[in-house]
């Protein structure tokens, strides 16, 4: 029997974290799992996503459950579950126990492109909605548990040289890299949450990674400080990134 490997691929919003859940999806021997924690996040916060009411009938929001479930086996016959977390979807409280059954991996972006982005979308109001905080945390926790620094990909990288970093990711995590990762069906998939009606216009166009452009614009002043405390967490997770 083919020996199973559980992916944890820690994000954060406005990412390219949808087109890299297509492109491990595109492998056959993958099952994809799409924020898995988004009902518990939006029920303990409070929250007004768009699609919150969707979202949290559309998904389990207790975290005990949740987590039991993502280290059981995995589903479809296959022998690669990916699964696709959100850093801010960890709250303090969360019991973060199960990650030690996971080959957790981290994807990082530029916070001045993320806060360009993600403020075309819903109001920012704390750094901790980004996610690089909570990333840089459990990657903290996960290195001084292992002795080991987990894996680090920056969205730059993958972007420009996506073969070369998708064949340096799957090394470290142990499977082979296969040419469907480079290239999927445009669309929608049954595996997207709910919410992809409202995030997803772009990934759904894609067939691939888009190449890397650099944004010409700053992210607005009134930011700045949000904009400090993530390129912080950004650069201490940026010096272990894959080359």
């Amino acid at each position: 029997m083919a020996e199973s490997t559980r992916i944890a691929m820690w994000s954060g919003p406005r990412n390219i974290s949808t087109a890299m859940m297509r492109s491990f999806e595109n492998r056959p021997d993958t099952v994809v799992e799409d924020e898995p924690f988004y009902a518990h996040y939006l029920v303990k916060t409070g929250i007004d996503h768009p699609c919150r009411i969707e979202t949290i009938e559309s998904q389990e929001n207790d975290w005990d459950k949740v987590s039991s479930r993502l280290i059981s086996e995995i589903p479809n016959g296959r022998t690669v579950w990916y699964q696709k977390h959100m850093g801010q979807h960890n709250l303090p409280e969360s019991d973060l126990e199960w990650t030690k059954k996971m080959v957790n991996c981290f994807l990082i972006r530029n916070p001045q492109e993320v806060i360009i982005s993600f403020t075309k979308k819903f109001e920012l109001e704390s750094s901790r909605q980004l996610g690089f905080i909570q990333q840089l945390e459990l990657f903290k926790k996960i290195k001084s548990e292992t002795g080991q620094a987990p894996p680090v990909v920056d969205t730059k990288d993958i972007l420009s040289y996506p073969r070369e970093t998708l064949t340096a990711l799957c090394n470290k995590i142990g499977i082979p890299f296969m040419e469907e990762m480079l290239y999927w069906p445009s669309g929608p998939r049954e595996s997207d949450g709910v919410w992809a009606k409202h995030w997803y216009q772009n990934v759904e166009a894609s067939t691939g990674f888009n190449p890397y452009q650099k944004g010409k614009n700053e992210s607005p002043h009134e930011y700045d400080e949000i904009l400090n405390e993530c390129m912080d967490a950004y650069n201490c997770l940026k010096q272990y990134s894959i080359k």
